[in-house]
């Protein structure tokens, strides 16, 4: 960062830090400005604003939930996996589960370091379910493969032969 941050650009900052460590991804304008007491997400968008100017984030512009962390960005991009950039190797349902066929369709030209963490594959989303989060029928998932999940984050879960995109929620000591 190359300037100090005011008290309640912290405020925004650490929200954003807080959100991404615990949801998996950043907030969207209107949950900055609900979960800070702004009036409206225009005022989260002005401390987005001034946050990029001094380098704490940067923003994607038209996206809800473009921020992003220079410190988590690589510095380089170095590629070990194809030319072509991640593979696309399905569909993924955003509803009732629907049978997992792992093929590569195409590729995508990106680098899976542009995702935090970094992305290993994509999957189109078929369905409208998750349409709450900001995922709508059509869009590209980036899929990190892990383990490990925590409660609230969003994954695709293999249910037998099928995959679907849900909000984790453990049950007891399921």
């Amino acid at each position: 960062m190359s300037r100090p941050l005011t008290s309640r650009q912290q405020n925004v900052y650490d929200f954003i830090v807080k959100t991404m460590n615990e949801m998996g991804y950043p907030p969207t304008r209107a949950e900055i400005a609900r979960a800070l007491g702004f009036r409206s997400p225009n005022a989260a968008e002005e401390h987005l604003r001034a946050l990029e100017r001094k380098g704490a984030i940067r923003v994607i512009r038209g996206t809800s939930r473009g921020i992003r962390l220079p410190a988590q960005e690589p510095e380089a991009t170095t590629f070990s996996e194809p030319l072509e950039g991640l593979p696309i190797i399905g569909e993924v349902a955003a509803g009732s589960p629907i049978l997992a066929a792992e093929h590569i369709d195409r590729y995508c030209p990106l680098s899976p370091d542009f995702f935090t963490p970094r992305a290993d594959y994509l999957l189109k989303v078929r369905g409208l379910s998750m349409k709450d989060v900001g995922i709508f029928e059509g869009d590209l998932l980036a899929v990190h493969r892990t383990e490990h999940v925590r409660d609230g984050q969003i994954v695709v879960a293999r249910l037998e032969d099928e995959v679907t995109v849900k909000r984790f929620q453990r049950q007891g000591h399921r």
